[in-house]
C-alpha cells in the first residue's frame, strides 16, 4: 500500500486539492457544503453523496500520504 503512495506525487496532491477539492470557489466550495449536509443528516441523495465522494478524495489521498510520511520519519 505504501508503494502506491509513494508513487503518487505530493505537488499533484496538493494541485488536485486546490483545484478540485475547492470546486467551486463561489459561493461555496462543495466540499463544505457536502459536509455541512452530512452533519445535519440531509445527505441523502445520491448525487450528493457521489459529490462528497469527488471532492473529498484529494483531500483523503493527501493526509493518508502525509501520515504515511510521518510514520515512516518516526520509524527512521
Amino acid at each position: 500500500m505504501r508503494n502506491l503512495f509513494d508513487r503518487i506525487s505530493l505537488p499533484l496532491l496538493i494541485v488536485l486539492c486546490l483545484s478540485l477539492g475547492l470546486a467551486p470557489f463561489s459561493p461555496e466550495p462543495h466540499l463544505l457544503e457536502k459536509l455541512r449536509m452530512l452533519a445535519t443528516g440531509n445527505l441523502t441523495k445520491l448525487i450528493d453523496i457521489f459529490d462528497l465522494l469527488l471532492h473529498g478524495t484529494p483531500w483523503l489521498l493527501l493526509g493518508i500520504k502525509l501520515i504515511l510520511a510521518l510514520t515512516r520519519k518516526v520509524e527512521q
